[in-house]
């Protein structure tokens, strides 16, 4: 089952980390600006193609100790058609790779539109029409819009061997705003929200025991984090907010089992915009990723004792 590849890469490497390959033009470095080839090509495909080898070096130096990356759709969406070229290229390299692909784009919607979301990031050859398939093993979801939203999308995870994670407590500031409200019966709004997924996932349960809809819960509410994971024991973590969004190590220790597993954590601006802090001037950037990737990882390894 999808999340037990993750977890098998997560063991082997003991190092439970998600690179987010968010790349913006303010994070390519000069030298890739100064060299766009903006002849005969329009800026938005310059771009888009400056963005999908900036990434595959960041993975090729990060690929024997980082277990995944999770590339977020709408940094490429803004560049149109050429940019979801480069989002769908990245996680192509990146799976041949071997590197577990989770494509951050936090669909949300019902009926046949949901369908059709969950055939755009976890489907299989639309054959005998068009034999391309996405290249991604898991995607996060906007479940407030109830079951109907998220049922499709857990149709496709069984059906073709992946998974998905859903919106519960995210690392926002304002996401207290209506995720922490307290209904009639005592809970709050995001509590119920992962009671909901254990229910739709009952029975989809991996060799490590988690199902196949996971949670998103923010590395910047420890307390809240900790008190899913008691409730939440069949559910596999998707924890964002460490490094640039003021996450460490020991904010996130309490999304993992007793086993010191079930959750990965993700750093995106404080990996692949490392280079920005070195005063080389960004020609090393692949290489200040991979040193930012080596920091995490040991953090984390130090705060969850493996």
């Amino acid at each position: 089952m999808s999340f037990a590849r993750l977890q098998k890469k997560i063991d082997a490497m003991a190092n439970p980390s998600v690179v987010g390959l968010d790349p913006t033009i303010d994070l390519l470095p000069p030298h890739m600006l100064d060299e766009l080839p903006l002849d005969g090509m329009d800026e938005a495909g310059a771009f888009a193609n400056a963005f999908a080898d900036f990434n595959a070096r960041i993975i090729d130096a990060i690929i024997d100790i980082v277990p995944a990356v999770k590339p977020q759709s709408a940094f490429y969406e803004r560049l149109g058609q050429s940019g979801i070229y480069a989002l769908h290229a990245t996680a192509e390299y990146a799976r041949e790779k071997g590197m577990y692909v989770i494509a951050d784009a936090k669909r949300g919607d019902i009926g046949s539109t949901a369908e059709a979301y969950s055939d755009a990031f976890l489907g299989e050859p639309y054959e005998p029409h068009f034999n391309y398939a996405p290249q991604f093993d898991a995607v996060t979801v906007n479940g407030y819009l109830g079951r109907d939203g998220i049922l499709p999308f857990l149709k496709d995870a069984v059906k073709y061997n992946k998974a998905f994670f859903v919106l519960v407590k995210t690392s926002n500031p304002s996401s207290g705003d209506l995720q922490d409200l307290e209904l009639a019966n005592g809970k709050k709004v995001y509590e119920v929200m992962g009671e909901l997924i254990e229910e739709l996932s009952a029975g989809t349960d991996d060799e490590f025991g988690y199902s196949r809809i996971g949670a998103v819960a923010g590395a910047t509410y420890p307390e809240e984090l900790k008190a899913l994971r008691d409730k939440l024991t069949r559910t596999f973590f998707l924890v964002p907010g460490y490094g640039a969004q003021g996450g460490r190590g020991a904010d996130v220790a309490a999304a993992f089992d007793k086993a010191g597993r079930g959750a990965v954590v993700n750093s995106s601006r404080g990996i692949i915009g490392a280079w920005k802090t070195t005063g080389n001037g960004g020609r090393d950037y692949a290489e200040a990723a991979r040193a930012a990737a080596l920091r995490m990882r040991d953090d984390l390894r130090e705060s969850l004792g493996i």
